[in-house]
């Protein structure tokens, strides 16, 4: 683990200033693991970052076996409509639309991360099944959404979660990458380690929550 911290400090110091959340957030995942402390460290962090994406999810992008498992935990169909929440690169969009043929929308506000999703987009003629928005996620609405995933700090996802409660249907599917929605009992939680990957080599959690029907849901 201590090795892992290593790492993380490592790597940011050879990021540019422009990629400044990126390194903030792998000082935070690093750190979360080594001393459990998610909540005070979010807490900590957020309230001395800058506004904007920093506070809610600073972009770190999910190793792709990661992003491929979330998507199979959803269970996603073909013709379902699918929300990734700070989407980033666009790599969970992309998978959803091409290796499951739903129709996916990514939530992003980074001006550079949005034009770049867009061009993968287009050179792999993904057009007719997805796209990416560039809009506040907590604007976003729920109500026709299949499949939920999200990478967000613990904070966002205090924030997130009874826009989701009131507005998502009964059956949908919320996967939550590393960080558990307070409150919420997941229906399943899958760990899996990463070890392949030369950059980021430890383990990552899998969160799978599903909205009940009106009259079960608590």
């Amino acid at each position: 683990m201590l090795i892992v911290g290593f790492r993380c400090f490592a790597i940011s110091e050879r990021v540019s200033a422009a990629s400044q959340p990126r390194a903030l957030y792998c000082r935070v995942v690093a750190l979360v693991r080594l001393l459990g402390l998610v909540a005070g460290l979010g807490a900590v962090l957020l309230a001395q970052a800058p506004p904007g994406r920093g506070n809610v999810a600073p972009f770190y992008p999910t190793p792709m076996q990661v992003a491929v498992k979330m998507l199979q935990e959803a269970e996603i169909k073909a013709g379902e409509l699918h929300y990734d929440l700070g989407s980033g690169d666009g790599r969970l969009v992309i998978l959803a639309a091409r290796n499951f043929g739903a129709k996916s929308v990514g939530f992003e506000i980074d001006s550079e991360l949005i034009n770049s999703s867009r061009r993968q987009l287009e050179k792999l003629e993904l057009g007719e099944l997805a796209e990416i928005r560039e809009q506040d996620l907590f604007t976003a609405d729920f109500s026709d959404v299949d499949v939920v995933t999200v990478y967000l700090l613990p904070r966002a996802l205090a924030r997130l979660k009874p826009i989701l409660e009131t507005s998502l249907k009964a059956g949908a599917r919320i996967i939550s990458h590393d960080f558990p929605v307070d409150g919420w009992d997941p229906e399943k939680t899958v760990t899996l380690d990463n070890y392949d990957d030369p950059v980021d080599n430890w383990l990552h959690t899998i969160y799978v929550y599903r909205r009940p029907a009106a009259d079960t849901a608590q």
